[in-house]
């Protein structure tokens, strides 16, 4: 359960650690066939995770003072609704894949639901020897067989404010390796207060600002070793980069205030699958294949933040929710000097 909740967190073994008992399988039915299944299969994962690290930006409208610093550390948990977690597997779109039962199609999980009961396709290949052969494949389960049923995400993040109404932010998640799992994460981003191009600027209620942001995040996870395809150098590595973009709104009260913001984040996913894989049928029908294929994906979606801030001196304590594809709630605590 523990390793499962790490690759969840990573992204990488999303697919894989469910599905790598059956790769040899999936990859003799040909990369076309591997690739379709696949780019389904993970797009839920990789699009929580692209909302899921763009959380946590801002907790306030009024940005810092001139020269002022604030070192937060943030955590997240996005939802995970059930429309994401299975996918309509469509036969035609597949060249040597069918059903057992013949079905044009199927309703399937993705990485982040769950088989019950399990699934299983017929997989035709084209052994030189015997020609036309058939397998029957069971289709990986996804997260949801573990009973996760959030996406949680956490970093470091510091602000500062090199001259009056801009504040620059960086975030940071060192990267980590567990076993052979690596993961890093890393982030810059703008804040801009507007209220202060505004007339009359003390007399306001509110503080308005906007926030451009840019997020990387990469990892790996090699399985060579847990792999049952003979091979070598056998492992899965991702990259995330997205760009978010909010115009914020919030409350100028000493103590507690309130903010909301709507904003628009677009990105991109490009998962590898990477090293050679020999694929075989008993010990005649043997096939190498390097570096098999990438999976990309693009996301993009409105969202709606609502939260309220507590600040005693220089210590600070937000909660918020954002509604989006994925909904989110996000917790911070911040010391401010």
């Amino acid at each position: 359960m523990i390793k499962k909740w790490f690759l969840f967190c990573t992204i990488l073994g999303i697919g894989l650690t469910q599905a790598q008992e059956n790769i040899d399988d999936l990859l003799a039915a040909g990369i076309s066939d591997a690739k379709r299944f696949s780019t389904d299969y993970l797009m839920p994962a990789t699009d929580g995770v692209a909302y899921g690290i763009n959380n946590g930006w801002f907790n306030h409208g009024k940005t810092l003072n001139r020269l002022g610093f604030e070192l937060s550390l943030s955590g997240n948990i996005g939802f995970i609704k059930d429309e994401k977690k299975s996918f309509i597997l469509d036969v035609s779109e597949y060249e040597n894949v069918r059903f057992p039962d013949d079905s044009p199609s199927k309703s399937v999980a993705t990485a982040l639901g769950h088989n019950d009961p399990e699934q299983t396709v017929i997989v035709t290949y084209d052994d030189p020897i015997f020609g036309d052969q058939e397998v029957e494949l069971t289709l990986p389960t996804g997260i949801g067989s573990a009973n996760v049923n959030l996406i949680p995400t956490a970093f470091l993040q510091a602000s500062f404010a090199p001259f009056k109404g801009t504040e620059i932010k960086g975030r940071f998640f060192p990267k980590i390796t567990t076993e052979d799992t690596k993961i890093g994460l890393y982030g810059i981003g703008v804040q801009q207060n507007f209220t202060g191009f505004l007339p009359a600027e003390k007399i306001w209620p509110v503080a308005i600002s906007g926030l451009v942001a840019y997020t990387h995040l990469d990892a790996s996870y090699d399985f060579t070793d847990s792999s049952l395809v003979d091979g070598e150098e056998q492992r899965v590595e991702t990259q995330v980069n997205t760009f978010l973009a909010e115009l914020i709104v919030s409350t100028k009260i000493k103590i507690i205030n309130f903010y909301g913001a709507l904003g628009y984040m677009t990105g991109t996913s490009n998962s590898d699958l990477l090293g050679t894989y020999r694929v075989t049928n008993g010990v005649i029908f043997s096939e190498e294949i390097i570096d098999p294929f990438s999976v990309k994906q693009k996301v993009s979606g409105l969202r709606t933040t609502l939260g309220a801030r507590l600040k005693v001196g220089f210590f600070g304590f937000n909660v918020d929710y954002t509604l989006a594809e994925f909904d989110s709630a996000s917790f911070g605590i911040h010391f401010s000097f």
